[in-house]
């Protein structure tokens, strides 16, 4: 009998640490994603007010996949420099409700253009007429979203 008691008191207690040590792993999984944003938000920033110049991969100017390239390189992400469609093509899908999350990248009017989620609000893009800049995910841009992609995580420093 006390065999038994001892046995079932060591199982609680290992639960117990099992999900002590999952909520640590937990804790430790956000505290990199928020690293991995801020390290790409700096990046973004530095890039903002550049003027918009098609096949520009910057670092003075940028078209819109040429922003992204240019992020993703700057952050260790090596990928062959491409259009919209093909970003689409090649990254990831984010994972159920995750298609808004910060660093994700957003896709319009069928694949002929991409930014970057900066929030559900708003998201970093080089846009023709104004070049790199944060805008506001208004009913305009909302109504041309074709998709999201999501960077290779595991990469970002």
């Amino acid at each position: 009998m006390k065999k038994l008691a001892l046995a079932i008191m060591c199982a609680c207690l290992f639960a117990a640490l099992g999900t002590h040590a999952q909520a640590l792993q937990s804790e430790t999984a956000a505290a990199a994603a928020s690293n991995s944003w801020l390290t790409l938000k700096a990046t973004i920033e530095r890039y903002m007010g550049k003027p918009y110049v098609w096949g520009a991969t910057g670092l003075k100017s940028f078209d819109c996949s040429g922003l992204i390239w240019r992020v993703m390189c700057d952050n260790g992400i090596n990928i062959k420099r491409t259009t919209a469609r093909k970003l689409y093509m090649c990254l990831p899908k984010p994972g159920a409700g995750e298609a808004w999350n910060q660093g994700n990248i957003v896709f319009f009017d069928d694949l002929r253009h991409c930014g970057i989620v900066a929030d559900r609000n708003s998201f970093y893009h080089a846009q023709t007429s104004i070049g790199t800049n944060l805008s506001r995910f208004t009913p305009f841009w909302i109504s041309k979203i074709a998709g999201f992609r999501r960077l290779p995580q595991s990469e970002v420093r």
